[in-house]
């Protein structure tokens, strides 16, 4: 049996798609690709960093990898590891769990660097250049691989690198100043209580 692949005009048309289930697709030139799994790893970065943050925002407005954002290029949306969104979110996304570029930017995106050259330049690259596209304030890059955080905010349209931060190190957020944890915090699992 051959399965013919629906194609998208628009982004509008996507948002309209369900094939009911739970899978997580990037629109890439009209077409669905299917999000891989996370590794391990980065799962429990990221729950380790919702936790920290979660104290310190709310739960409320920590979205894990599930919070799709509209960006602009190819792919037409992102789903960071880790988002932490506005007040005025939250009501927004009740229904659909999408930031739009037509709504304010999320305050912060996390992206955890799964391994591989294409995944790292992914990170690094395409999402740094569409993030910064749509305004969004802050970004942050974790690679597992090198046990460091690196931290840009958006100045004057660009993103200027605050830190790269790595072991003792205490994570420094021009968004969040109220954070205080160390690198090390995320990365070794016998700083988890």
């Amino acid at each position: 049996m051959v399965q013919i692949k629906h194609r998208f005009q628009s982004f509008e048309e996507y948002l309209s798609y369900d094939d009911s289930s739970d899978k997580l697709y990037e629109l890439f030139n009209g077409e669905l690709i299917e999000m891989p799994p996370e590794s391990g790893t980065n799962v429990q970065i990221a729950n380790r960093l919702f936790l920290i943050f979660a104290m310190v925002v709310g739960i409320d407005r920590v979205r894990g990898h599930g919070l799709e954002l509209e960006v602009r290029g190819e792919p037409r949306n992102r789903y960071p590891d880790l988002t932490i969104i506005r007040q005025e979110h939250i009501q927004q996304l009740a229904k659909r769990n999408t930031i739009r570029l037509s709504m304010l930017p999320p305050l912060l995106v996390i992206e955890v660097v799964s391994p591989g050259e294409l995944q790292r330049d992914r990170d690094f690259i395409a999402k740094r250049s569409q993030y910064q596209d749509c305004g969004i304030p802050e970004y942050w890059i974790i690679d597992p691989e090198t046990k460091t955080i690196l931290i840009l905010e958006l100045t004057d349209k660009t993103y200027t690198e605050i830190g790269n931060f790595a072991g003792s190190n205490l994570v420094v957020s021009p968004q969040l100043g109220q954070l205080n944890f160390k690198v090390s915090q995320i990365f070794d699992a016998e700083n988890q209580a």
